[in-house]
């Protein structure tokens, strides 16, 4: 909170929808100008974040389906953080399901609010590094639809400047990590 300033009172909260990976609700709020008003949020646990680095420096992201933009967009792995886990567990386990990789090597890149206009959401970014390909390849989950793509960080950068279709998650999480990229 800002020094100086209050934090709105909560009138009424109503839940409009619970769901496996997050929720919608709205809540009644008085502003300290008493203004009141109803504010829209999507409640939702966050996500952990990989930015993956092979030994030879090519980067580990997917070409995934999402329905919502009925379409295919380039991302790093990462995954919703389940109940009672830390955002480092996470990741550890969605970068192996997702790519077939296990990293012996992490780097907390921090953590960016996603949507805040209107969802709580937080990703939490790390590195992962000194990459080991597992044995077994990975069983997607029946939801999902992923190709993994190698790409140098400059290929990745003239994507994103192209226009291809990255998720802003993973454009945050490649300017995170470009410091140690060099």
């Amino acid at each position: 909170m800002v020094l100086g300033q209050e934090p709105p009172e909560v009138l009424k909260q109503r839940l409009f929808y619970q769901g496996r990976k997050f929720n919608f609700e709205v809540s009644r709020l008085r502003l300290p100008n008493q203004v009141e008003g109803d504010w829209e949020c999507i409640r939702h646990p966050g996500g952990a974040l990989a930015v993956p680095v092979t030994s030879e420096g090519k980067l580990i992201l997917l070409r995934q389906y999402r329905f919502a933009v009925q379409g295919r967009l380039l991302e790093f792995p990462a995954g919703t953080i389940e109940p009672n886990e830390a955002p480092e567990e996470t990741i550890k386990r969605e970068i192996e399901e997702e790519t077939g990789y296990r990293a012996h090597k992490w780097q907390n890149l921090g953590k960016f609010s996603l949507a805040p206009g209107y969802s709580d959401e937080f990703i939490y970014a790390f590195l992962a590094q000194d990459l080991e390909r597992l044995e077994t390849p990975p069983s997607q989950d029946v939801d999902e639809d992923i190709e993994t793509i190698l790409m140098t960080p400059q290929e990745l950068e003239q994507a994103i400047l192209a226009g291809e279709p990255v998720d802003a998650k993973s454009i945050s999480s490649f300017f995170l990590a470009r410091p140690f990229l060099q």
